[in-house]
């Protein structure tokens, strides 16, 4: 949550993640990443840095989100393996 302005230009609290299902840490060891990078290089190349050690979902795109700055991406991690070397 942030501070801001909310749909109808009010000032209030604004979401700025979405939710985070029961599924995806349902188990200790899955874990919800949410990535905030100025750009999308930066962005995808900490994703790749985690998929190198971990069980990762792929991704093909950054989200941007409205009057804010850099991007944004999610994935989910299986921690519940040893991290590969």
């Amino acid at each position: 949550m942030s501070s801001g302005r909310t749909r109808s230009g009010r000032e209030g609290v604004v979401r700025v993640m979405d939710v985070i299902h029961e599924v995806h840490v349902s188990e200790p060891g899955l874990v919800v990443v949410d990535i905030a990078a100025a750009d999308d290089q930066t962005a995808f190349a900490f994703h790749a840095a985690l998929a190198a050690m971990w069980a990762i979902t792929t991704v093909e795109r950054t989200s941007r989100g409205p009057g804010q700055h850099g991007v944004r991406l999610r994935c989910y991690l299986d921690m519940r393996q040893s991290p590969r070397p």
